[in-house]
């Protein structure tokens, strides 16, 4: 990872930041041009924001040496009828990770997914999951950090593994 990095505790006050990462995430193909309200008022994507920060809501934001944000990782424990793309049960959060695309590839979102799998692990959940497109890149770094199939869809798949 690029020195001068560094992890901080999401806060409620970072919403807006998570927003923009929820965008990127969405947008992870090269030329990925969703706007960013039609991500953020899509059903299927304000479930991930909608009320942040509940109670078991947690998230790490990467910041420069400048304390800029960029990139993020956060999770929610989501209930079985507002399911998420990554569910796999009433009590695994699902996580959700963004990465500014200037600082891809540069060790921030490894840091930031071994960092919230640590923080879940530290809440007490045994597994985290996520939903990952088949022909993302970020599926290798997923892999590589302990995630498994374990749920598979017609274009994504659902990973999962423990954090404890």
């Amino acid at each position: 990872m690029d020195r001068g990095i560094a992890l901080r505790r999401a806060a409620q006050t970072d919403v807006v930041f998570l927003g923009d990462m929820l965008v990127e995430a969405a947008n992870w193909r090269a030329g990925g041009v969703r706007p960013r309200h039609e991500v953020l008022t899509s059903a299927d994507h304000q479930r991930y924001l909608a009320g942040w920060k509940r109670t078991a809501d947690e998230g790490l934001v990467a910041t420069d040496d400048r304390d800029v944000p960029l990139g993020a990782a956060w999770y929610r424990v989501l209930p079985q009828n507002d399911a998420g793309f990554g569910f796999i049960g009433v009590a695994v959060p699902e996580l959700i990770i963004g990465v500014h695309p200037l600082w891809r590839a540069r060790g921030v979102g490894r840091a930031l997914l071994r960092g919230v799998i640590q923080l879940a692990g530290a809440q007490g959940h045994a597994r985290i999951s996520l939903s990952v497109e088949r022909d993302n890149f970020a599926r290798n770094l997923y892999r590589a950090e302990g995630f498994a199939v374990v749920g598979e869809g017609a274009t994504r798949d659902t990973m999962a593994r423990r954090t404890l």
